[in-house]
């Protein structure tokens, strides 16, 4: 073989062992969705039975720690705000003119009576601390070509003990996740779309998440506009700014 062909086919054989390594997908998937902070405007479009409900929010999120929401409409929401400070998250209710912390089994609990719970809405950290992953196989999604991942928690402090995770092979970004509990029960299953390119990074705007033990057809939550790692005051994230 000639020296040029070997040093191709040896390129060739150090990309694809790269490629095919499950903690370096994760590394990049993480790399997508993660930021040092975050500034977007959504709705939230919760499917019911016989009517939905369309909620809109203005958020600021800072690493993994802190956030801090304020619902714009509809007029029975507006004005109610979340703060989370690590792993704490605080709720005031405009009505009430009270501050409430949420914790223990009350995380688990319907956000704003969509399928996300409100551990869903806190937790930011990335994919790569909280699981060990392996690749399965692949699969094509909406004509993509996808990793397909099963991840399994190494910390215990997760919300879900295990997930299999579609991952675009080209933008590295996630397409399906099936969230499962300890038992192996699917809980959840969340569809990414509308995948865009924003800021060198891939990003999706719009997510449907699905928790299968309610019927219904789920929760859309849509990005409206979004930036990163923009400069936020510290001030944002304080309690003081709950009722303000």
């Amino acid at each position: 073989m000639k020296k040029s062909a070997f040093i191709l086919l040896s390129f060739v054989y150090i990309l694809n062992a790269y490629a095919q390594d499950p903690v370096k997908i994760l590394d990049e998937v993480d790399k997508n969705l993660s930021a040092d902070s975050r500034i977007l405007d959504s709705k939230m479009v919760v499917y019911g039975k016989r009517n939905d409900r369309t909620m809109t929010a203005h958020s600021i999120t800072m690493g993994d720690k802190k956030s801090f929401t304020e619902y714009l409409s509809p007029a029975r929401d507006k004005g109610t705000k979340m703060l989370k400070l690590d792993k704490e998250l605080w709720m005031y209710s405009p009505s009430t003119d009270r501050t409430i912390m949420i914790s223990g089994h009350m995380l688990r609990q319907s956000l704003m009576g969509s399928d996300l719970s409100y551990e869903d809405m806190m937790e930011d950290r990335k994919l790569n601390v909280l699981y060990k992953a392996v690749i399965s196989g692949e699969e094509t999604l909406d004509n993509r070509t996808c990793y397909v991942m099963q991840l399994t928690a190494k910390v215990t402090d997760v919300a879900y003990y295990s997930m299999k995770l579609w991952v675009d092979k080209e933008r590295l970004i996630p397409l399906r996740q099936e969230l499962f509990g300890k038992s192996g029960q699917l809980l959840k299953h969340i569809i990414f779309s509308d995948v865009k390119k924003i800021d060198k990074r891939w990003f999706p705007m719009k997510m449907n998440y699905k928790d299968v033990l309610k019927d219904g057809k789920g929760t859309d939550w849509i990005i409206l506009s979004i930036q990163f790692d923009q400069p936020i005051p510290n001030h944002v994230f304080s309690k003081a700014s709950l009722k303000q």
